[in-house]
């Protein structure tokens, strides 16, 4: 059900996204272009606002740049396919992206001396990096590993609702997100160790 969710919600924002991308792309802006400016815009957003508790605005500039993580795989796949190094920049922007913001939250929730949500964030960091570093090690050795309920852009969508109720004056809500996208990050870990280990058994059957 989650998956059919995750592809009904990437169909619908892909309508909106592609002609934003032709017509980045007919002016001569490149996926790279957008890949850095996309990271910028959470760096301004998570350290600028987020860190000092304007979690509104924060949360808000987060999701609307985040979202730059679709519009630069569109814009790739129109020109004709990402470059290997357009891949590498996408990769090690988004994991500077994400340090930023779990940092922040981490930084903030410490000066309100809420020590159960800086651990929240902290896990929802290490995490995070998991569920990117075991699908790249598994491309690395030549197995697809693009399964998991808990994808980057719907882990920073969860962690933005937490921020943006949190600061329209939900109490608590942006340490409920965090310690949800915890477990289901370290679920999604679990589900493609899974999914690789079956593969390789697979070809070692074979």
């Amino acid at each position: 059900m989650a998956k059919i969710f995750q592809v009904t919600a990437r169909a619908g924002m892909t309508r909106v996204v592609e002609p934003v991308a032709r017509g980045l792309l007919r002016v001569g802006v490149s996926p790279n272009v957008v890949t850095v400016t996309g990271t910028v815009g959470v760096l301004v957003g998570a350290l600028g606002f987020g860190a000092r508790g304007e979690l509104v605005a924060g949360a808000l500039i987060v999701t609307v740049f985040a979202l730059t993580d679709l519009l630069d795989g569109t814009m790739a796949r129109m020109s004709g396919g990402s470059t290997r190094f357009g891949a590498f920049l996408d990769s090690s922007m988004d994991r500077i992206a994400d340090s930023a913001v779990f940092g922040a939250v981490a930084y903030w929730l410490a000066t309100e001396g809420n020590h159960s949500g800086v651990a929240a964030a902290l896990l929802c960091l290490a995490a995070g990096g998991l569920v990117s570093y075991v699908k790249a090690r598994a491309e690395g050795l030549g197995m697809t590993c693009d399964v998991g309920i808990a994808e980057r852009t719907e882990r920073l969508l969860i962690v933005g609702v937490g921020g943006l109720l949190t600061g329209l004056g939900v109490d608590r809500a942006l340490e409920v997100a965090l310690w949800l996208l915890a477990a289901v990050s370290i679920f999604t870990v679990g589900q493609r160790m899974v999914h690789v280990y079956r593969l390789a058994q697979r070809v070692g059957q074979e």
